[in-house]
């Protein structure tokens, strides 16, 4: 399969649940955060990725979004990344504007100290740190934040730099960066702070789990925040229900499956919005394993052009696999090849190569025989386990104590 559009799921925004706290007096007037920035930094992997056919339509945005926004580093290292000859003219009148805007920011920061209060030193370096931030320049930017978090005073203002500064670090994909400040916001919010910050930041350090294969912790993270979510700033909230479906179906039991995700009325709002997720979530829970691997090779390379997913998406694609193989193989003794085949929609001889793969691996408790083309399950029952489990570690024990009594006896 291949992908004509981009992965940016932008359908639909889940407003929040509650109204945030008032932010500090020096940002009042600030508009309100959207995902535009981080957007860039998709475009430009899917771009750069193999399975988007139609790339012309997403250089197109990139490049206005590019342009709007005056990001002449950014222009210059995507140019370099792509292989794409730059334009020299729109360089330079990138450049241009933004010397023009570093030297009024500059201004204005002389400004403030000389004649104004620290509230309005640290709104007009924060502008400054921002404005790097938003034209691609990581050093310059990241020093520009340090600088204005070491002038803040309050909880929620500092907050609300760190979550800027995680933006940052996942923009440019800085996993040290990213997982330092993480624990920075959690020490703060050990001292208090509102809901409001503290659920953006349980979906902030999701997006990072599902970035290091964490599927468990980010699932664990992102059911928290379904009620709740409020990071628009970071994904939209259909990226944030793909997430959610897509590392549960790896992470939960059927049951908490069923309760916690199928039966989600935030979920259930936009799942049919998201294409193959409905098809995949429910395809495993009823059974419907053809429909699930159907869904499943259409939810792949989605993912494989996601910035988060891509390096999991081939674990993602056979994990998925075993557990709805295990599942199938827990209903039946033995079950024959091509049935099983016909189930899943796959030949049996595909079937049988896959099986044995697993098999080998340790991933399946069955066995395939060859003669009769049955697939029969060797799945030991729970209390047959505990007893091996028991008599593995008798014998563990028994041999240390004979250890520890020729030492006592020497």
């Amino acid at each position: 399969a291949r992908l004509g559009a981009p992965p940016l799921l932008h359908l639909r925004s889940r407003p929040s649940a509650m109204p945030a706290e008032p932010a500090a007096a020096h940002a009042a007037e600030k508009p309100p955060l959207t995902s535009d920035y981080l957007d860039c930094a998709q475009l430009r992997f899917s771009l750069g990725c193999t399975t988007v056919a139609d790339k012309a339509p997403l250089k197109a945005q990139l490049l206005k979004q590019i342009e709007e926004k005056e990001m002449a580093p950014f222009y210059r290292a995507t140019c370099e990344a792509l292989g794409w000859e730059a334009d020299a003219a729109l360089l330079a009148k990138l450049e241009a504007a933004n010397a023009t805007e570093l030297a009024r920011l500059s201004d204005a920061i002389k400004t403030a100290e000389e004649s104004e209060g620290e509230s309005e030193i640290c709104s007009a370096m924060l502008a400054k740190a921002e404005f790097l931030m938003r034209i691609g320049e990581r050093a310059k930017a990241l020093a520009a934040l340090e600088e204005t978090y070491a002038k803040t005073v309050g909880l929620g203002p500092k907050l609300d730099l760190l979550l800027t500064k995680l933006r940052l670090a996942l923009f440019f994909d800085d996993k040290k960066l990213t997982a330092d400040t993480i624990d920075a916001a959690k020490g703060l919010l050990d001292q208090g702070g509102d809901w409001e910050r503290r659920n953006r930041l349980k979906v902030y350090e999701a997006v990072f789990h599902i970035s290091t294969r964490s599927f468990k912790k980010a699932a664990d993270l992102l059911l928290d925040s379904v009620a709740t979510f409020t990071a628009t700033e970071l994904i939209s909230y259909n990226t944030f229900v793909l997430y959610t479906v897509t590392t549960s179906l790896l992470s939960l039991p059927r049951a908490d499956l069923k309760s916690k995700v199928i039966d989600a009325p935030e979920i259930l709002q936009v799942l049919g919005e998201i294409p193959h997720l409905a098809n995949l979530l429910n395809g495993l829970y009823e059974c419907r394993y053809r429909t699930l691997m159907e869904a499943l090779v259409g939810i792949v390379d989605s993912l494989y052009a996601d910035r988060y997913m891509h390096a999991h998406t081939r674990f993602y694609w056979r994990e998925l696999r075993v557990l709805a193989y295990n599942q199938f193989l827990e209903s039946y003794r033995s079950v024959s090849l091509a049935g099983m085949a016909t189930s899943f929609g796959v030949s049996a001889d595909f079937l049988d190569k896959e099986l044995s793969g697993f098999i080998a691996a340790e991933r399946l408790s069955c066995k395939i025989d060859k003669v009769n083309l049955v697939v029969s399950s060797t799945r030991p029952d729970k209390q047959s386990a505990q007893f091996h489990s028991a008599i593995k570690q008798g014998d563990l024990l028994l041999n240390r104590l004979q250890k520890l009594s020729r030492v006592i006896n020497v």
